[in-house]
Order: structure tokens, then sequence, then C-alpha cells
């Protein structure tokens, strides 16, 4: 996400559909998702499901690719949008939310496409205001600084204020044209509370991470708070046309053992849970990044896959999981600012890590808005035919 999460990530005002074909199917989605027998979208049969059957764990031909931002500061095309438009007006208008989504799609031959929003649309549902400041990044002007801010906390209805989202979803998935699987996405419960607390971002979340030792009940109130605003988005997003979810837990590395044990396990437990009860049969990966101690856990869980980041080694990680879930990851972002020859070796180590099987392939976090996008096109393709030639062998 540019910003925080924005990857590719409230009224959205007068609809101006991208195309008058789709025009009535969007009006409608907004206006009948709570009663699906009188409006389901439909959209074009999916060309490439590599991605999906990865997740569920089947034996694949080739390893599937997606970036983390692949859409954003990067691409010289979403500069052009963002020199028109300031960043959450890009997130909360679904057509352009769309067009940035599907920026990366119509660049590289990447296996998916990440729906261009934020995590922090959670934390503004919840009636907290969250602003996008050039060259600083999330800006809380009021954070959550005591306990009684939590009596500020809306609770929120889902489809008026995070409407958007899923608005954007049903669009850009009918003009992907069925060429690649719709990934949605939230943030975690701990992530979004270290933001809300800390007013922003921050090297180590102390006032955050303050609070689950001076305020733990009031902490998991906030906690819990947050969890069942983003199981009831994730519901919607898939009813709006996501076919896999991620979670975004960026901070998890900031707690220890035992108190991600506490504070962010059985959030996580609950948010997997209960979109699974809802739609099973859709997979679901969770990120914890920077907490290699997390990984047993989270593999007793319902998330179909892990993704790693670049810190992790993936053969030890897989001797931690075994074969309850499938690993994704995690070539160290800062890999693509080497020579194309170099990417493509990097490459070849990643991939001989994690094994012809069960992965999927991606950075380790996200793009920099810096990066060259000719280097993300070497690491794309590179992933591609290795992988393929892995199988070959093999």
């Amino acid at each position: 996400m540019a910003g925080t999460e924005a990857i590719g990530d409230g009224d959205v005002g007068e609809e101006a559909p991208a195309n008058e074909g789709f025009a009535n199917g969007y009006t409608f989605f907004r206006s009948f998702r709570h009663e699906p027998e009188c409006f389901v979208p439909t959209f074009p049969p999916l060309q490439n499901d590599l991605l999906l059957r990865t997740a569920r764990g089947e034996a694949t031909e080739r390893t599937p690719v997606w970036m983390m931002r692949q859409a954003g500061r990067y691409l010289p095309e979403y500069q052009e949008v963002r020199s028109e438009h300031a960043f959450f007006d890009v997130v909360q208008t679904p057509e352009l939310a769309a067009e940035v989504t599907l920026q990366p799609i119509d660049r590289f031959p990447l296996d998916a496409a990440i729906i261009f929003s934020d995590i922090l649309v959670i934390p503004q549902a919840l009636g907290l205001e969250v602003e996008m400041v050039s060259g600083k990044g999330p800006h809380f002007p009021n954070p959550v600084e005591t306990p009684g801010d939590l009596e500020r906390l809306v609770d929120p209805d889902v489809d008026d204020t995070l409407g958007h989202v899923f608005d954007a979803l049903t669009l850009t998935r009918q003009e992907l044209e069925g060429r690649v699987p719709m990934i949605g996405f939230s943030g975690a419960p701990w992530t979004l509370m270290a933001y809300s607390i800390e007013g922003g971002g921050s090297k180590n979340y102390k006032q955050a991470r303050a609070w689950l030792y001076r305020h733990p009940e009031a902490a998991k109130t906030f906690l819990q708070r947050m969890t069942d605003v983003i199981v009831e988005y994730l519901v919607g997003q898939v009813d709006a046309g996501a076919q896999l979810l991620q979670v975004f837990d960026s901070w998890a590395g900031l707690l220890g053992p035992k108190t991600f044990r506490t504070f962010a396990l059985p959030y996580l437990e609950q948010i997997v849970d209960g979109v699974k009860a809802e739609h099973p049969d859709v997979p679901m990966i969770v990120f914890a990044k920077d907490a290699p101690y997390a990984l047993e856990s989270l593999a007793e869980t319902a998330y179909d896959v892990i993704s790693l980041d670049w810190t992790m080694d993936p053969q030890a990680a897989r001797l931690l999981v075994g074969e309850k879930a499938v690993l994704q990851g995690n070539l160290d972002p800062c890999a693509l600012y080497a020579a194309p020859d170099d990417i493509r070796r990097e490459v070849q180590h990643m991939l001989a890590g994690f094994g012809s099987q069960k992965h999927i392939a991606n950075l380790g976090h996200g793009m920099h808005p810096d990066h060259d996008p000719d280097h993300a096109r070497v690491f794309v393709e590179a992933v591609r035919e290795q992988s393929e030639q892995m199988r070959t062998v093999s």
C-alpha cells in the first residue's frame, strides 16, 4: 500500500461507471448486498487459476507470482493518476481504484490482481480520522491515547463506510475479464491498533506496545472492535468478487511470543474462522511480518497460506509448518535494485529454498517507490521461467 499497506488499498459521490455495460451491476451491488437473492454479481470465467490451485495445496505446472504493493508509486502510470487525485480519493473512487489495480496486470505477466486500497480504511470506518501526508505517510490527527478515547469509536455500517471497496472489487473483477484472480485484503487488528494509538508510522510503536501492559483489557476491547469489523469487511469483499484474501499483520514482529499469543493470534484466528464460516472455499493468506516465532502457531489455524518476509529461511519455515499450509514469499524487495542477471540468480535461490510445489512467489514485503518497473518485470518473468524448468527437471 502506498503509505501503509496500500497495494495495489463513505460515500463515493456521483457514480460514473467506467463502462456503460457495468453501470447497472455497479449500482445494484451497493443497493442489494444484504439481499443476495436480489442481486449476485456475475463475472467472466477465470482463465488463470494457478494461484487459487496453489493456495489450496494442489500440484501445479509452475509457481504463481504476484507482488505486494504491485500497484503503486513505482509505476509512472500510477503517478499520472496521483497527479490529479489525492491518495484517499483514489481509494474511495471505484473507477480510479479499478484503474490503478489493473495497471500492473496490463504491464506484467502476473498471476493475480490485488485491489488498490489501504489497511487504514478500518480505523476510518471506526470513526478515526486518517490523513495521508506526502513524504510522511499515514497521520492520525486525534489518535487513541487513553482507554477513554475508545468511546469515540463508532459501530460502522460496513456497507456504507466501506462500500467503495466492495464496488471497486466488483468493477475490477469485471474489467479483469477473467485474466487472473482477484485478491482482497485487510490489515490485522494489532497492526491497525498500533497505527491508531501511535498516530502514524513509528520505528518501535512504544505507545501502542505500552498499552498491552498498562491497559491490557482496554487493548483487548480495541482489538475485538477491529476484529468484528474486519470479519464483516472481508466477507463483503468475497461477496463483491474477491477470490482470495490476505491479512497483513505488518507490525507483528514488534510483539514477543507471549504478547503475540495474547494480543494478535486470537484475533487472527477469529478472522479466518469468521470468514470461512461464510466462505469456506475461499483461500486465505496471513502475513505476520518479522515474527518467525509465530509460524508454528499460525500453521495450526485455518489460514491456507503463510507469507514469509525476507528474513525468514523458507526451508526452516517448511520444517516448522510441515504440510499444514502453503508458503508465500519471500525475495528481499531490495534485491530488485540489483542488475537483471543478479535478480535472476536471487530468484533461483529463492525458488530452490521453497521447492517446486506449495509455494506462491512474492516479495518479502512491498514494492518500494523508487523501484524500476523493468526490474519488477525481470522478477516476475524469472519466477515463471525458472519454476517451469524446476518442474521439468524434477
